[in-house]
C-alpha cells in the first residue's frame, strides 16, 4: 500500500517496509542484466532485500519484469543510475519500486511522487540536498559519500533536523555502524558487498558478505535503541 509522508504542501512517498526493516541497498553493475538473477538471489539468502539496478548496465529495462516475476514480494527491486525523467517513467512503467539518481533533477523527483514511489535523488553540497528535500524526497542520496565521511549526517541534521540521508559510493562494510549511528536510514554498498560475484565469483562468499553487512546493521541499530 502506498504510503505518503504529508509536509506542508509535499506528498513525499515513505521508504518502503522493506528498507525500514533491513537498512541496505545492494547496488548492482554487470557486463549485462541478464546476470543479476543467481547474485539477487545469493543477497537474498545473506538478507539484503534491497537491489537497485543500474541503468549503466545494458539491458535492466528488458529483465526488470522477468526478475520481479521470480522474486515477487520477497524483495524489492529499484532502478538507480537514473538522469532523465524519460528514464524514470519507464521505470516506474515497468513496476521499479523505488528510483535512485546521481543527480537532483526536479523532473525525476516529480514524476516519482506523482506515481507515489520513492525517490532518491543524489548530491554532496548541503544546497544539492536540501533542494531534494525540499522537493519531496524519500531521502537524499550523499554521492560520493567517502569524500565527506558519517559525520557529515549530524552536520546536515544541525540546520536540516528532518532530512533523511543513505550515503553511497566508496562506503565500505566496515563503515555501516558510523552511518548507521550517525542517523542514516540506510547504507548503499556496490563493490565492497559485491566483491566479484559478477565476474564469476563464489556465491557463497557474497551470502557471507550480505550476512555481515546485516549482521552489523542489526547490531548498531539494537546498540542505539538500547541507549538511555
Amino acid at each position: 500500500m502506498l504510503r505518503l509522508e504529508h509536509q506542508g504542501t509535499i506528498s513525499r512517498p515513505a521508504p518502503s517496509s522493506i528498507l525500514r526493516a533491513t537498512r541496505v541497498v545492494a547496488v548492482l553493475r554487470a557486463m549485462h542484466a541478464r546476470e543479476y538473477a543467481p547474485v539477487i538471489e545469493a543477497l537474498q539468502q545473506g538478507g539484503v532485500l534491497s537491489i537497485e539496478l543500474t541503468l549503466s548496465t545494458p539491458g535492466v529495462f528488458d529483465e526488470l519484469p522477468r526478475l520481479q516475476e521470480h522474486f515477487g514480494d520477497t524483495l524489492e527491486i529499484g532502478v538507480g543510475t537514473v538522469t532523465a525523467a524519460d528514464e524514470a517513467e519507464t521505470a516506474l512503467d515497468l513496476g521499479a519500486a523505488y528510483i535512485v539518481t546521481p543527480v537532483t533533477d526536479p523532473d525525476i523527483i516529480a514524476a516519482c511522487i506523482r506515481r507515489g514511489v520513492a525517490v532518491y535523488p543524489g548530491g554532496l553540497t548541503p544546497t544539492e540536498l536540501h533542494a531534494a528535500w525540499k522537493l519531496g524526497a524519500t531521502a537524499v542520496k550523499v554521492f560520493p559519500a567517502s569524500v565527506v565521511g558519517a559525520g557529515y549526517v549530524g552536520q546536515l541534521r544541525g540546520p536540516f533536523p528532518d532530512i533523511q540521508v543513505i550515503p553511497s559510493g566508496g562506503v565500505d562494510i566496515e563503515d555501516i555502524p558510523g552511518w548507521i549511528s550517525s542517523g542514516a536510514l540506510a547504507v548503499s554498498l556496490g563493490g565492497p558487498l559485491l566483491g566479484d560475484a559478477l565476474r564469476g565469483g563464489d556465491l557463497r562468499e557474497l551470502t557471507a558478505r550480505a550476512r555481515r553487512v546485516r549482521h552489523l546493521v542489526d547490531q548498531t541499530t539494537d546498540q542505539m535503541g538500547a541507549q538511555p
